[in-house]
């Protein structure tokens, strides 16, 4: 039998998508939940604007030996797929070196099988969710193509289905005539494509707004425009979440802030790097030509979804701090290279289009921060996620509910550990896992 918890009070700092999946996840295992937000219901978090995919295909980090080959092409070039804004800042420099060391193919096939498990149970978690609201989690099972336009990137993408099949993931290499059967009235200009057939997508805005609907009814107290400032510590524990409104107490501080993450982490003496990733994406509210599965253009980067009769394009990665304005150079270059793909589709297209920029909190090692740390016996991490947050956010809450409850999580976690930077430093109150 499942061992039922103990009722505890449960303080979720953070209401993008990882945050309300951990108030999701605690709340059904009857703990007191309150979620503290500096934005209100309907804010523009770095939830609502990504790509809407489901990709357990995603199991090599952001830290890999391509990424570092990728960052140093875009020292020269600021309209890169992946860009490297250079600044000598010393945190800035810290987390370029980590990120070197971290992007070593034993570390890549280290954490792969870790990825493919954490997301399959994300997978298995959007399932659970859109049977049980069928209209507020929509989930389009129909896989994901990786659309290349050369025989150089249709090769890189084989290489990387093998090390797919050699996990255990179902994946289909198809030439350009296998592709468009698969896309009728679709012009593509591809040589051939990669298909994930258990990569899936979503609209993240009704998933977000469903999500919050569902905490409301199930008894979750959520304060919006509530600022959490500082964490007080009384020893060993986090006594207080001071915030704009005066300190809220509890059993349990799930930081589930983003980038603001890091911030609070050092009221608890925890080190964690992170970075903010600038991802774009712009939305075509009627298309002439949709496609019927969600796509990833190979050379350009950008992630191509339908969602209703919507057509989102999301992309780039650009290392720069936080920084939310929009470099119009990078928009530029997403809108030149979508019609290298879909010939149907040209400039006038996306005239007037309003782009979308959001921040996207990126560890060195690219891999998230999920779980306890021993900086303080009442406190997990849920954050860190990079491109990757809407992706992993139910089996994110599921772990995070798990550890609150004293279970077993279903895959390991070891990887994700909060404290393995504090250990890197050297502190022995940070060591183990």
């Amino acid at each position: 039998m499942t061992r039922l918890p103990t009722p505890r009070a449960v303080i979720v700092i953070g209401g993008g998508i990882a945050g309300l999946a951990c108030a999701w996840y605690a709340a059904q295992d009857g703990h007191r939940v309150t979620l503290l937000d500096r934005g209100g219901p309907d804010g523009d978090r770095c939830s609502l604007g990504n790509a809407g995919m489901i990709v357990p295909s995603h199991f090599v980090p952001l830290a890999s030996p391509g990424s570092v080959k990728a960052g140093l092409l875009s020292l020269a070039n600021p309209r890169s797929p992946l860009r490297v804004a250079p600044r000598f800042e010393p945190e800035y420099l810290r987390w370029c070196w980590q990120f070197l060391c971290a992007a070593r193919r034993s570390r890549v096939a280290l954490a792969a099988p870790a990825l493919r498990d954490l997301a399959l149970l994300s997978r298995r978690g959007y399932e659970a969710l859109h049977l049980l609201w069928p209209q507020g989690v929509p989930l389009a099972e129909h896989g994901m193509l990786i659309l290349c336009r050369g025989r150089h990137a249709l090769h890189e993408e084989r290489e990387a289905a093998r090390m797919a099949q050699r996990l255990g993931m179902p994946v289909e290499i198809l030439e350009r005539d296998a592709v468009a059967a698969l896309e009728p009235g679709l012009d593509m200009a591809i040589a051939g494509a990669v298909r994930y057939p258990l990569d899936a997508h979503t609209v993240p805005q009704r998933v977000v707004s469903t999500l919050v609907a569902g905490l409301a009814e199930a008894g979750v107290d959520l304060r919006w425009h509530t600022e959490v400032t500082r964490l007080r510590r009384d020893g060993a524990r986090i006594a207080a979440a001071v915030t704009s409104d005066g300190e809220v107490g509890g059993d349990e501080f799930v930081i589930a802030a983003g980038m603001w993450s890091a911030a609070l982490a050092r009221d608890i003496d925890l080190p964690l790097p992170l970075l903010a990733g600038k991802g774009y994406s712009f939305t075509l509210r009627s298309p002439r030509v949709r496609p019927h599965a969600c796509a990833l253009l190979a050379e350009a980067r950008i992630a191509v979804t339908p969602m209703g009769d919507a057509l989102r394009f999301a992309g780039t990665m650009e290392l720069c701090g936080i920084d939310p304005t929009i470099d119009p150079r990078r928009v530029a270059a997403m809108i030149d290279a979508i019609p290298k793909y879909y010939p149907q589709l040209g400039p006038a297209d996306f005239a007037g289009i309003t782009p979308w920029a959001g921040l996207r909190p990126c560890p060195p090692d690219g891999l998230p921060y999920i779980g306890r740390t021993r900086r303080a016996t009442n406190a997990l991490l849920a954050t860190g996620h990079a491109m990757m947050g809407l992706s992993l956010a139910p089996a994110t809450g599921r772990v995070v509910s798990d550890l609150i409850a004293g279970r077993e999580p279903p895959v390991p976690v070891s990887l994700y550990s909060p404290d393995r930077f504090a250990r890197e430093h050297g502190n022995a109150r940070a060591s183990g896992s």
